[in-house]
């Protein structure tokens, strides 16, 4: 395991890390909710080994109310009864599109649970939401960037 930041990625591509920045914003703006699209960008980065944003998104849900057990529960959110169908469809979505190349024979079913969940709109915010946590953890996961060591709560 190598933890060495291989470069400050946010310093050498300035102008791609306020782009990725600026879609921050927008999602922070739509009308999805904070918790589902956190649920969704931690699961996200769960899924691709991205501590940093594991990290960072674990700790917003507990500032937004989230419970260790739901948290806990993410990789195996199908088996569990805590989530609603609102929140298994953005999961299911999010995993769909996050693990392209696997999943195309489920995206059909998925995108139908998803309409019957969603607005168009919605889709839309979270597709682009989906796409957006990627992104950061590809950065992240690629230049190692590093998670501070603070105790959790």
């Amino acid at each position: 395991m190598n933890t060495t930041p291989r470069l400050n990625w946010f310093k050498t591509v300035p102008k791609a890390f306020e782009a990725l920045l600026s879609v921050n914003t927008a999602i922070a703006n739509t009308t999805l909710e904070k918790k589902l699209v956190d649920l969704v960008f931690a699961r996200v980065s769960q899924i691709n080994g991205c501590a940093y944003c594991l990290d960072m998104h674990v700790r917003d849900l507990r500032k937004e109310g989230e419970g260790w057990q739901r948290i806990n529960s993410l990789p195996t959110w199908r088996e569990m009864s805590l989530y609603d169908a609102r929140e298994r469809a953005a999961l299911a979505w999010a995993e769909s599109l996050t693990r392209m190349a696997d999943r195309h024979d489920a995206r059909d079913a998925e995108y139908e649970a998803l309409k019957a969940a969603f607005s168009d709109l919605e889709i839309a915010e979270l597709t682009v939401a989906v796409a957006q946590i990627n992104s950061w953890n590809r950065m992240n996961v690629a230049m190692h960037v590093p998670v501070p060591v603070k105790p959790l709560e």
